[in-house]
């Protein structure tokens, strides 16, 4: 007789790890979330003001309540303990959120790093463009350097052909019409 499959065989020892694999997981995500929530609201003046009243209000019960519903006479070793318990929650939870933050502003960082370099080197890409253009623009004949060389060519002509100005003209009218 064959046994069902779904119970363990007797003659087959139990897997010691077999309890330590199946822990609940928890998302770190969410955790992480929950830890900065938390200690930007610690970080409030609300919270301050939150853990004020709730301070005076235990000191003021404890001392003026009648004997028997006083919970924690006038050393306060009660609200002691419970303030050192909420510290050494809030301690943890602050580090997290302080240490997520430092992972945020190290990849801004990185991504600011990366784009000051490629600004760089267009920024240098462009300082030699434009100093290629200051060249080639100092090797271009410009409108007035055109206008003094012609300028001066006509003053040539004329000082080397004999006759006077109208005469030119005339010669000129002759040839284009």
């Amino acid at each position: 007789m064959n046994a069902p499959r779904d119970r363990p065989r007797l003659d087959t020892p139990k897997d010691p790890r077999r309890g330590l694999t199946r822990r609940k997981s928890y998302d770190s995500d969410t955790f992480g979330v929950f830890a900065e929530q938390f200690a930007r609201f610690m970080g409030t003046a609300k919270f301050l003001m939150y853990m004020t009243l709730f301070v005076l209000l235990w000191v003021l019960w404890n001392v003026a309540a009648p004997g028997a519903s006083k919970f924690d006479p006038y050393p306060f070793i009660f609200l002691t303990l419970m303030l050192s318990l909420q510290a050494s929650y809030a301690a943890p939870l602050i580090l997290l959120a302080q240490n997520r933050q430092e992972n945020r502003d190290k990849v801004i960082a990185e991504q600011d790093r990366r784009a000051n370099a490629r600004a760089h080197a267009d920024m240098e890409f462009l300082a030699r463009e434009v100093a290629s253009l200051r060249m080639a623009v100092g090797e271009v004949a410009t409108r007035d350097f055109m206008r003094s060389e012609l300028r001066a060519l006509l003053a040539e002509l004329q000082d080397d052909e004999p006759g006077t100005d109208s005469e030119v003209e005339a010669r000129r009218r002759g040839r284009d019409g």
